[in-house]
């Protein structure tokens, strides 16, 4: 199994640790009641991109992607060393892979903390890493957290074809993807919307124009009353840094198609963009 794992380690990582990576990870899967294929895992340092004169990395971020049963999957954890981010890292994908083979139920809301079993069937719980928990953010796109407030610049940029589903399926695809917040088109209003982890059920809709309800939906989700902001680039920046919000959902004032503005653990922001 080892062989069909593929490990990029970027910069900062050593070499040696991506045979740590495939081992494990293809240890995670070799017993799966499941087709497992497509194992891609990606480990990197949380600010060794472009970090201040004489700071440290902040951390370790890693990200496995893979097809279970035909159903691709994505899970992501930070950490502040190599080790807790490959333990969380395993800890995920078994979880996400026995989450698809027994269907999709709702996500809790806070997010469950992860607990390992030790010998002897002991629980134990990782500590808290020292980097704050990752934004997750969907179609894929770089995570980031809550970050220091003031402006930063765009430093990832991505355009997107959207996917015409129904709220229920990209609630479904969120949970699958490891994200808090994804981006799709709601064909029952023909507008871009997005659904994201937010209390009090664990999920929220927000469309670029306001409308109603779903009908007959399966996951207990609330609804934005609102159509979303339509403000330019550097509006939404000013909102997002300002309030310090993780992310925010806006409109192009142009051609009021659907965006989402989100922080980046190096600080810098990152957008998506529905393409035109």
């Amino acid at each position: 199994m080892g062989e069909l794992v593929t490990v990029r380690v970027c910069e900062g990582i050593s070499r040696g640790f991506a045979s740590d990576a495939r081992a494990r990870i293809a240890a995670v899967v070799s017993g799966a009641d499941a087709l497992v294929e497509s194992l891609r895992v990606r480990v990197g340092t949380i600010g060794a991109g472009n970090p201040p004169a004489g700071s440290a990395p902040l951390g370790v971020l890693a990200q496995v992607n893979a097809e279970v049963d035909g159903r691709r999957i994505r899970v992501q954890e930070a950490a502040a060393d190599l080790g807790e981010a490959l333990d969380r890292l395993a800890d995920g994908l078994r979880a996400r892979m026995t989450a698809v083979g027994s269907g999709w139920t709702p996500r809790p809301w806070p997010r469950r903390i992860r607990t390992r079993v030790l010998p002897g069937g002991a629980a134990a719980v990782p500590p808290a890493p020292a980097v704050p928990a990752p934004l997750r953010v969907g179609p894929p796109g770089l995570p980031g957290p809550p970050g220091p407030p003031g402006p930063g610049p765009v430093v990832r940029r991505k355009r997107a074809q959207l996917v015409w589903c129904s709220p229920d399926a990209a609630a479904r695809t969120m949970d699958a993807m490891d994200f808090d917040i994804h981006l799709f088109t709601d064909p029952a209003t023909e507008t871009d919307a997005v659904v994201y982890r937010v209390g009090p059920t664990g999920y929220r809709l927000a469309r670029t124009v306001a409308a109603g309800p779903p009908g007959r939906a399966a996951v207990p989700m609330t609804l934005s009353p609102c159509g979303a902001p339509e403000l330019t680039e550097e509006q939404a920046t000013e909102r997002l840094t300002a309030a310090e919000l993780p992310y925010l959902f806006f409109a192009h004032p142009g051609t009021g198609r659907g965006r989402v503005l989100y922080r980046r653990f190096d600080g810098g922001l990152g957008l998506i963009a529905a393409a035109s």
